[in-house]
């Protein structure tokens, strides 16, 4: 018996310990080392409209890019910084970690993300030689390539191969290249500030440059400063006097990428969401993809030219975004953000909803067994110290929820959110089930009170979400409670035809059950044309909500929003004063409202973008198609916007 065991014993060592080392060496034995040279040759990478042909924009790692300096021309507290973001322990590794493999092997199997703890060393290989796809065989490959190159050459040639071949973002390949784009500056002349903010770069080259997100940057450049002071590079004086210092506008620098307007604010949309799925950023800028979006062409041209016709008259301050997802897919079909390719997305960034967050409460109390018939007072109502009333001292007495949404009536809404069996917590809950983000940049968690519970006020808007949200949102509403994640990438090809990311069928989830969703598109359908007239052409029906958010208690407003969809389509439009000043209409005089300038550009972008689609009715759960008002059966409200709702209040 003993004996067997012992045979098993050997058996399962032999396996576990002698059979890998075997491969190891032979693999060592053969392997060759490439030299710094022998690189990947950058390739163009195009980014398309879903029809794949109308190009969007293209990655193009200009000529000369990259331009091999010296490690003695790099100052030594560049050095440092780099040592201290990715690999502090590199002067006395062996080139390679074992614990690092163990853990990559192991999500290999488990199916897990698993990675990180690669040396520099390894970083390199990965770059340079064995590129990264995830597989065994590959982490395989880079560990021996790994060792064989820690015998071979010394940590100096390593280390200034490794400054030279890294990408830091901005189509920036070494260091040398870095530090002209962020600083126009040779590297010979960079501090160790700056050199820390190039480090920083690498972990994450698109999503941690300082230009468009300074706070995580700053976070991460604060971890390299720290780890410069532990390894005993700088003192701690040293490190307690270091300022964050100020990078170049991307802009001026000519990168070789080809995007304009809008189109760069897609691109960095589609970058982050490549990377969040593995396809790194340096797999864009030398792999030569084909990346296909959701992006409709016609759609998107469609977006541009009505954002840019209402616009044309506004104040300098004044800024636009739109959104439009297919609710059936999640596909993003048009995106503005502004037209600097580089600058400040506004239909990614975090804005009060105003009375378009009316919706998400109606869909909550529905699910609780609260029909839209439901009577509420509108009678002025006090949340917290605040006395809310209506746009106007609008009244219907006592009406429907369904007529307080149209007439969007504050204090029914506050109401409402009382009869939530959780209050205003689970109007929070519902939107994040039904697409909003629960964490934004420089926000942190969203639709929350300092952490805690949500305020009343968050029934009228008074929390920060994202165009992309409010489009998202709808939606899932439009398309009966079956939640798509809003996305911009249909899928990645290699030239060679290998497909690295398909969305072609994304799997939906029910968030709520279709009857709830198709309530609340009920109560929205008669909206559009009560505001202002912004029904759409041919009797085409559509749901609809607008809303306005206060500048303070100026009695002013700040920020519009028609929100709008069709089964085909689920739309979302914000304007915005972005200078702090009173957001006015130049087209009608006085202050804005969401059933202004907002339903002008809602209500001609869906005209042009559907013009040559079928007119197709929303589905509901008893089989009879719901039917909204295609005119202003509510009566117009010209002087207020439809009633919209004050976003201040909590």
């Amino acid at each position: 018996m003993w004996r067997r065991l012992i045979a098993s014993a050997v058996a399962v060592l032999a396996v576990l310990v002698i059979v890998p080392l075997v491969a190891f060496f032979a693999a060592y034995s053969v392997t060759k080392v490439p030299e710094p040279e022998e690189l990947v040759t950058n390739q163009i990478s195009q980014i398309y409209a879903n029809d794949g042909s109308t190009e969007l924009a293209r990655i193009v790692p200009p000529e000369g890019n990259r331009q091999n300096v010296d490690i003695d021309e790099i100052p030594e507290e560049v050095r440092n910084a780099v040592l201290a973001a990715e690999d502090r322990n590199f002067y006395d590794n062996p080139g390679f970690s074992i614990t690092g493999f163990g853990r990559a092997a192991i999500g290999q199997l488990t199916g897990d993300d698993a990675g990180g703890g690669s040396t520099i060393t390894q970083q390199y290989v990965k770059q340079a030689v064995v590129g990264d796809e995830r597989s065994l065989v590959r982490k395989g490959k880079e560990l021996v390539v790994s060792a064989k190159m820690a015998n071979e050459w010394s940590k100096d040639e390593i280390l200034e191969a490794y400054l030279n071949t890294i990408y830091y973002g901005r189509n920036a390949y070494g260091i040398s290249a870095a530090a002209r784009a962020y600083f126009a500056k040779p590297v010979s002349e960079l501090t160790g500030s700056e050199g820390a903010v190039l480090a920083a770069t690498i972990q994450r080259p698109s999503q941690l440059d300082p230009w468009t997100n300074r706070p995580e940057a700053e976070q991460r450049w604060n971890y390299v400063a720290d780890g410069m002071a532990s390894m005993g590079a700088i003192s701690d004086h040293a490190r307690s006097e270091m300022v964050y210092p100020e990078v170049t506008d991307p802009s001026q620098d000519n990168s070789g990428s080809v995007a304009e307007g809008t189109n760069g604010l897609i691109k960095r949309r589609v970058l982050a969401e490549l990377n969040a799925n593995g396809i790194t950023e340096e797999a864009v800028n030398t792999g030569g993809l084909k990346i296909t979006t959701t992006i409709d062409a016609n759609h998107q041209r469609a977006m541009v030219e009505q954002v840019h016709a209402t616009m044309e008259n506004q104040a300098d301050s004044v800024r636009a975004a739109g959104v439009a997802i297919d609710p059936r897919t999640g596909g993003v079909r048009a995106y503005f953000g502004g037209d600097d390719p580089t600058g400040l997305d506004w239909a990614n960034a975090g804005m009060q909803t105003g009375s378009t967050f009316k919706i998400i409460t109606m869909a909550a109390a529905v699910e609780q067994g609260i029909p839209t018939s439901t009577p509420y007072d509108s009678s002025p109502v006090t949340t917290g110290a605040t006395e809310v009333g209506n746009v106007g001292g609008e009244s219907c007495g006592t009406c429907s929820m369904a007529e307080a949404l149209k007439r969007s009536l504050n204090t029914s809404f506050i109401r409402v959110a009382r009869d939530l069996e959780n209050g205003p917590q689970d109007v929070a809950d519902m939107a994040h089930r039904l697409g909003v983000a629960k964490e934004l940049p420089g926000i942190g968690e969203t639709l929350r009170e300092n952490g805690g519970t949500p305020y009343e006020g968050i029934t009228l808007g008074q929390y920060q979400s994202r165009p992309q949200d409010m489009a998202s949102a709808l939606a899932t509403l439009t398309n009966r409670g079956s939640m798509i994640p809003a996305h911009f990438v249909w899928k990645v090809e290699t030239n060679e035809g290998e497909m690295l990311m398909d969305n072609t069928d994304m799997e939906s989830t029910q968030v709520i059950q279709p009857e709830v969703a198709d309530e609340v598109i009920g109560a929205m359908t008669p909206i559009a044309g009560y505001s202002n007239n912004h029904q759409l052409a041919a009797g085409r029906p559509s749901a609809a909500k607008t809303g306005t958010a206060q500048l303070g208690d100026t009695g002013q407003n700040k920020d519009a929003w028609m929100i709008g969809s069709t089964p085909q389509l689920a739309t979302a439009i914000w304007i915005g004063d972005t200078a702090g000043n009173p957001l006015t209409d130049a087209t009608r005089g006085g202050s804005m409202y969401g059933s202004g300038a907002p339903s002008d550009i809602w209500q001609r972008f869906m005209d042009q973008a559907l013009a040559d689609t079928e007119i197709e009715q929303f589905e509901s759960s008893d089989g009879v198609a719901i039917q909204g008002s295609g005119s202003g059966g509510g009566g117009d409200w010209t002087g207020g916007g439809a009633g919209e709702g004050d976003a201040g209040a909590g």
